[in-house]
Parts: structure tokens; C-alpha cells; sequence
């Protein structure tokens, strides 16, 4: 990864981080709060190296779950195991389209979302937590995949962009 991408995609994390975590919270009800680390990570495994794309997938999953609040490693064994799922087809993927990009958004949604309530049953013992959980999927599902299309919309999402 250059340098300039490097720096890139720290301004983007932490740009992330701030509207993910305290602007969003004031104006958008919880269900319906887009999860921008994912995006990111998504992109990454699309168009970025494995060497590098790993560790970074598994930063940002611990990242948005030292933000959100809710158990440690939860969002990042999510983030790593769909970064490795991703990486896997990818090379045979056209990773510039942008309707594949919301498809795997939205795909990743779903996996994370359901590798979280499975480990979240598996480890608590929290009442009542499958019905509350489930009722956030489909508001969550669609505005990631809103806010991935918003992403593919910006200049220079279609051009050759490596970030080795």
C-alpha cells in the first residue's frame, strides 16, 4: 500500500468513525444507522491486497466494536471471515461494478448480522435478544446498500485504483 493510500484511508476511517458515531446518533433512530466501517472494509477486500487487507479488516471490525458498545470481537471476526470470503471470489469478480459492490454490501450485512446473533446466542444468555435483533435486519440491510450505492456515485470509484 502507498503512502498516499495509506493516508487516504486513515481520512476515511476516522472520518467514518466521527459521523458513525456521533453525528448519526442524534439525527438517525438505531436501526437505521448505516455501518460505514463495513463499507469500507468491503471495498477494501474488492480492490485491496491480502496482505494488508486482513489485518485492516480486522481492525475495523474491532474499531466498530469498541464504538458500538457491543461485545469485543463480535464485528471483528465478522469483518475478517467476510474479508476472506470476499478475497476468495473477488479475483474471478469484475470488483470495479458498482451493482457488485452493492450486492456484496449487502451480502456481508446479512453474514456479519447473522455470525453476531449466532455467536451472541451461543455466549449469553440474554433473553428475548433473536427477536430484537432480527427486527433490525431489514432497515440495517437497506441502508447499507443505500449507502453503498451513494459510494459507488463518487468520482473515481470506477477507475483502476490499486492499493498495494
Amino acid at each position: 500500500m502507498s503512502r498516499r493510500s495509506a493516508v487516504l484511508l486513515a481520512c476515511f476511517v476516522l472520518m467514518s468513525i466521527v459521523i458513525q458515531v456521533s453525528l448519526l446518533p442524534v439525527f438517525i433512530l438505531p436501526p437505521f444507522k448505516p455501518d460505514l466501517l463495513l463499507v469500507i472494509m468491503v471495498f477494501l477486500a474488492l480492490r485491496g491486497p491480502l496482505e494488508t487487507g486482513a489485518p485492516l479488516a480486522w481492525l475495523l471490525g474491532m474499531l466498530d466494536d469498541v464504538c458500538s458498545g457491543l461485545y469485543l470481537g463480535l464485528n471483528a471476526a465478522a469483518f475478517l471471515i467476510s474479508f476472506f470470503v470476499i478475497k476468495s471470489v473477488s479475483d474471478r469478480l469484475y470488483a470495479d461494478s458498482a451493482i457488485l459492490f452493492v450486492l456484496t454490501v449487502s451480502g456481508v450485512t446479512i453474514a456479519a448480522f447473522l455470525l453476531n446473533l449466532l455467536l451472541i446466542v451461543m455466549f449469553t444468555a440474554s433473553p428475548g435478544i433473536v427477536y430484537s435483533m432480527l427486527s433490525d435486519l431489514f432497515p440495517r440491510l437497506l441502508v447499507n446498500a443505500f449507502v453503498a450505492s451513494i459510494v459507488t456515485i463518487f468520482p473515481g470509484f470506477d477507475a483502476q485504483v490499486e492499493l498495494q
